[in-house]
């Protein structure tokens, strides 16, 4: 699928936003996965095209997701960069994380992932969200701050360790799992036992 992607931006590279969006509707409008799929890598293939009225698009491909396999790279490689280009959209994934819809919430933390895996972004804005969900039971809300404060501890783990360390008795085995990846062996041996003595009491 990716290489029908590449060739295709390789052979229409002229491809207006219309087009797209009207490509990507046609192919989404079955729920077939590999239909799906092929709307999401174009998306991400021409990405550039969009415009911030196209977030409703996005927040409705999300929602009839239902599954991580689109709601990632959705989040992530198209939802992201066109956050990153319009930062007003910032109110919408404020909205996101606060929505009914655990994937639309996901999705809003994800959208934050690429800047903060360069090692910058907006982690406060972040770590607000994953306040919130911190507690939450669902696994793929749980794994979503896990990966985040993982991809952003490469390059700022001072910034994971003091944020999850306070956080440890609340936090998820799989959050901790994740976050602790890429820190320094004292700062995950304090997390790993801060989370243990949690557990414990």
């Amino acid at each position: 699928m990716r290489q029908v992607v590449r060739t295709l931006k390789q052979e229409h590279a002229g491809l207006g936003r219309w087009d797209l969006v009207e490509l990507v509707a046609l192919l989404w409008s079955r729920p077939v996965f590999e239909r799906r799929m092929m709307a999401v890598l174009l998306l991400e293939a021409f990405e550039a095209l969009l415009r911030p009225a196209d977030m409703k698009l996005l927040e409705r491909l999300i929602r009839e997701s239902k599954t991580w396999a689109f709601v990632d790279e959705l989040a992530a490689a198209i939802v992201g960069p066109l956050v990153e280009r319009s930062s007003a959209l910032l109110r919408v994934l404020d909205r996101w994380a606060m929505d009914d819809d655990f994937w639309l919430r996901r999705g809003a933390m994800l959208a934050l992932l690429r800047p903060l895996r360069r090692g910058d972004g907006d982690f406060a804005r972040f770590a607000r969200y994953a306040e919130a969900m911190l507690e939450q039971r669902e696994f793929f809300i749980r794994k979503a701050i896990g990966w985040v404060l993982r991809e952003t501890g490469k390059k700022r783990p001072d910034l994971v360790y003091q944020w999850l360390l306070p956080r440890c008795a609340i936090a998820s085995g799989v959050t901790v799992r994740e976050a602790v990846k890429y820190l320094s062996t004292r700062q995950r041996a304090d997390i790993l036992d801060a989370y243990g003595s949690a557990r414990r009491l």
